[in-house]
C-alpha cells in the first residue's frame, strides 16, 4: 500500500526541521530530538524517578494498587539519542491502557559509552527491576520487557539472555540484525525518516568502542542460537512496511515462531520508522501503542 497520507506530510514536515543524521555532529542529533514538538503529558496516577540499581529510571503507576505487572521499557534512538523525555508519551499511554506499570531506563548512551556499556545498564535494571519488583508496588513473577528500535534491540538481548523470568515481550521495529543487509534497507532505505546512512552512522557510534561487532549475538540478535530464542517468552513484535529494519523485525518474529515460541506479529501498512511514539501526529501511532497495551494486559493480567 502507498505511504498512509499522514505519514507522508509528517514526513515531508520533518525533512525540513534538521539536517540528516548523517551530517550531524552527536550533539546536533541529540538537540534536534530533543526539539521535537511533545504532546501535553497524559496524566497518571504516579510518575517517580527512582535509581534502578545504578540506572537512572522513570517509574509509571496507573494506579494505586498492589501487585501490578510491570513493563520494563528501554527508549528507541539508534543508541545514541533519546532519554526518558523522548518516550515519556509512549510510557504514560504503555501504563494507563494496559493497567500495568511501566518502569522506563535511562541507559547510557554511546558514543561516550559505547557497547556494552548500554546492554549492561539494560541487564543491570532488568534485575533491578525483578529483585525489587514488590517495592515498587509491582508482582515478580509479573514482569515484561519492551522497547522501540535500539530499545527493541536491548530488549531481544535481555530476553535471550536469560538475565530474568519474564512473562511478556514487546518489540516495535526492533533492530535485531546490526548487518544491515535485508532487503528493506534498498526499497526503504531512503526518503522514510529512518535511511540507511542513519542507521550506518547509528551501529558505527555505538561499536565505536571496539569491544563488539556486528555478528555477535548481543548486537544482532537474529543470529542468536536456537537454545536462547526457544527460551524467549510471548512476544509480540511491531513492523512497520516503509521501514530499513522492516524485514530483519519479520525474521526475528519467524525465526521466534519457529522454535515454538507464541508469537504475534503487525506489520502498520503506510507507517515508517519511529511512528510508535508519533501518536500526536498518526492515528496508527496510537492504535498501534494501544495495541501494545492491551496485548501486555493480556500477558499480565493471567
Amino acid at each position: 500500500m502507498p505511504l498512509h497520507p499522514q505519514a507522508d506530510r509528517l514526513i515531508a514536515a520533518m525533512a525540513v526541521f534538521g539536517k540528516p543524521i548523517p551530517e550531524c555532529t552527536v550533539e546536533e542529533a541529540r538537540a534536534q530530538r530533543a526539539a521535537r514538538p511533545r504532546p501535553d503529558p497524559e496524566a497518571v496516577h504516579e510518575v517517580r524517578e527512582l535509581d534502578a540499581g545504578g540506572v537512572p529510571a522513570r517509574l509509571y503507576r496507573p494506579s494505586p494498587s498492589d501487585g501490578l505487572g510491570l513493563l520494563v521499557y528501554f527508549h528507541g534512538g539508534g543508541w545514541v539519542i533519546g532519554d526518558l523525555e523522548s518516550h515519556d508519551n509512549v510510557c504514560r499511554a504503555l501504563a494507563n491502557r494496559s493497567g500495568h506499570a511501566v518502569l522506563s531506563i535511562d541507559y547510557r548512551l554511546a558514543p561516550e559509552h559505547p557497547f556494552p556499556a548500554g546492554l549492561g545498564d539494560a541487564i543491570n535494571a532488568t534485575r533491578w527491576a525483578h529483585a525489587n519488583a514488590a517495592d515498587l508496588g509491582c508482582d515478580p513473577d509479573r514482569l515484561a520487557i519492551g522497547g522501540d528500535s535500539a530499545g527493541g534491540n536491548f530488549s531481544a538481548v535481555v530476553a535471550n539472555l536469560g538475565a530474568v523470568p519474564l512473562r511478556f515481550q514487546v518489540l516495535v521495529y526492533p533492530v535485531t540484525d546490526a548487518r544491515c543487509s535485508s532487503p528493506s534497507y534498498s526499497t526503504n532505505g531512503e526518503g522514510y525518516f529512518l535511511t540507511r546512512a542513519s542507521m550506518d552512522w547509528f551501529v558505527e557510534h555505538y561499536l565505536s568502542g571496539g569491544s563488539g561487532a556486528i555478528d555477535d549475538p548481543r548486537v544482532s540478535p537474529l543470529l542468536a542460537d536456537d537454545a536462547a530464542l526457544r527460551a524467549n517468552p510471548p512476544t509480540l513484535v511491531i513492523t512497520a512496511e516503509f521501514d530499513p529494519l522492516r524485514d530483519e523485525g519479520d525474521q526475528y518474529a519467524a525465526r521466534l515462531a519457529a522454535l515454538g515460541v507464541p508469537v504475534s506479529h503487525v506489520r502498520f501498512g503506510g507507517m515508517f520508522h519511529g511512528f510508535f511514539s508519533l501518536g500526536e501526529f498518526l492515528d496508527d501511532g496510537r492504535t498501534a501503542v494501544a495495541l501494545a497495551a492491551e496485548a501486555l494486559k493480556i500477558a499480565l493480567d493471567r
